[in-house]
């Protein structure tokens, strides 16, 4: 017979303690590493104050989970802890992410296609020892019950450990304080704590957005004078691009030309670049709705941005035919009750397979409604670009110019020479999908004026300093996960109707732009009247001729 697995006899204090041990030792290593950064490992104090660190963190946790853990709760509770905790650890080692409230929101509304493409036999293998195996142990585990006064007299979490556990943190309070006051993002690094309280601001914010309807903004929105005399009807397309990066966009001076066909239009058309837009978040949850708020990233409050309507209503509300159409994952609350597309219900043919669609979607039947395009329309295209880690999904074998390219899920598995190959590969097909779209624009030039904005929500880490991915706290992010390419493109006659100077505006691409400026910038080029348009942030108000009344 086989011997059966031996069982453990724990008190639940013994067992809170055991498991808060684990947790610290197994899933902690980047935030002793950040806490450490800069100190000596030679150095006698270094280790001091490592296990300082240490022993605060599991005081810490006691603290937090003593109060929740009882003969009935104890297993359940570190049951969950143990998966979310490896779940976390995977992708803060892998990626070098940091697990604050933004970061989890994005994970949580992350869509499914894109959720499967993090997985893989890495995370099978973390996952194998770092929560099959603690959970295995659990269910050896027997608890030892004991009468009520030996219990209360106990020592441990039950009574006198969450005592002993203060003191012990305590004992740790200025180390700990120092390196939170001057370091306040290494806090998202102390695992599990950050999950439980990250996962409590998303479910609190969100509990309180759902209580009240989103507040409507601009309600003074109107059309200027201008709407009346025009001769042909008006449409501004902005494309909010995905992960895209200034660092690598072939029209700010990087090195290889990602964006030949851009290039090839600019010597033709006005096609005026942005070299230096700066993003107002790391990760779309943030991104999109502050690139649709009237004040974004300079005076930045998350809650009333989400707590409001977005530019889109208040343009809809002026009588701008406002559309939105999405390859990625939703406009995160910015077109709410609007009109939406997606690429999936279009069904372009020959452009989806697996679940996936390629971002020429986008365009399908796009003639067609720019014929029928009547009044003021704008609308805007949400593609998938440069979402990763799986860049090499984000583009047809045809872009596949720079080899070797890394086509695996895991990052970790290639090069960083390869992963910049796959993620330049999808910037040729994002170059592509805009070329496509100045020249359907322009075909249409004689009986529509149009106009196409593109900007992309954030960034991207490629393996420098040894992040990958986005959504660093905005703080210490890098500034390839800030710094975004933006381009404008007019028709001759938009440019007229709006008495653009495109050599003036040429010139003032050169200089640092901002997802702050689009709100403002967007009114202006819609014709549109509100007290909410700060002529200061519009990036054209200056370039205008003779600029209409505000």
């Amino acid at each position: 017979m086989r011997a059966a697995l031996p069982t453990l006899r724990l008190s639940v204090e013994g067992l809170l303690l055991l498991a808060c041990a684990w947790l610290v030792i197994a899933a902690n290593g980047p935030f002793v590493r950040a806490a450490l950064q800069g100190r000596e490992l030679a150095d006698a104090s270094a280790w001091g104050f490592g296990l300082a660190l240490v022993l605060g963190v599991l005081a810490l946790h006691l603290l937090l989970l003593a109060p929740l853990a009882g003969r009935w709760t104890v297993k359940p509770l570190l049951a969950l802890l143990v998966v979310g905790t490896a779940f976390a650890s995977f992708y803060m080692q892998q990626y070098g992410v940091y697990l604050d409230p933004s970061m989890l929101r994005n994970v949580l509304r992350t869509d499914i296609r894109e959720a499967g493409e993090l997985l893989g036999p890495s995370l099978a293998l973390h996952l194998l020892l770092h929560a099959a195996l603690p959970l295995l142990l659990l269910w050896r585990v027997e608890l030892v019950t004991r009468p009520w006064p030996r219990a209360a007299d106990a020592p441990g979490p039950g009574r006198r450990g969450p005592g002993r556990a203060g003191v012990a943190l305590l004992s740790a309070f200025q180390p700990l304080a120092s390196l939170m006051r001057n370091h306040k993002e290494v806090r998202y690094l102390i695992t599990p704590a950050n999950v439980l309280w990250s996962l409590a601001s998303v479910a609190g914010a969100e509990a309180r957005a759902g209580k009240a309807p989103r507040q409507p903004i601009g309600l003074d929105a109107h059309p200027r004078p201008g709407w009346a005399t025009r001769s042909k009807p008006q449409l501004v397309v902005l494309v909010v691009g995905e992960t895209a990066r200034s660092a690598s966009w072939g029209l700010s001076g990087y090195a290889r030309q990602t964006t030949p066909q851009l290039a090839q239009q600019a010597t033709q058309t006005p096609l005026i670049n942005f070299v230096h837009a700066t993003a107002c978040g790391t990760n779309t949850e943030v991104s999109v709705p502050c690139l649709f708020a009237p004040v974004g990233r300079r005076d930045y409050d998350e809650a009333a941005i989400r707590g409001s309507q977005s530019l889109l209503h208040l343009l809809a509300r002026a009588g701008v035919g406002v559309t939105w159409r999405d390859n990625q994952s939703g406009c995160k609350g910015t077109c709410e009750g609007l009109p939406m597309q997606t690429v999936q219900d279009l069904a372009p043919p020959g452009l989806c397979a697996d679940g996936h669609c390629l971002d020429e979607g986008l365009l399908h039947g796009l003639p067609e409604m720019l014929r029928r395009s009547r009044g003021t329309q704008l609308l805007v295209l949400h593609p998938l670009g440069n979402h990763g880690p799986s860049y090499f999904r984000r583009y047809p074998p045809a872009f596949a110019r720079f080899q070797p390219a890394c086509r695996s899920d895991d990052l970790r598995r290639c090069s960083q020479q390869e992963i910049v190959n796959a993620y330049d590969n999808a910037l040729l097909y994002t170059d592509h999908l805009l070329a496509q779209l100045v020249a359907q624009l322009q075909a249409r030039a004689d009986s529509l004026d149009s106009a196409l904005v593109y900007v992309s929500d954030h960034g991207e880490s490629l393996g420098e300093a040894n992040l990958y991915l986005h959504g660093m706290p905005y703080a210490i992010a890098p500034d390839v996960q800030k710094q975004v390419p933006m381009l404008m493109w007019f028709s001759p006659g938009f440019a007229a109707t709006q008495r653009l100077d495109l050599g003036c505006l040429r010139a003032r691409a050169t200089q640092p732009a901002a997802h702050d400026h689009l709100f403002h910038t967007l009114l202006g080029l819609l014709d549109v009247s509100t007290t909410l348009y700060d002529p200061a942030w519009d990036l054209g108000r200056p370039c205008r001729q003779a600029s209409p009344s505000t």
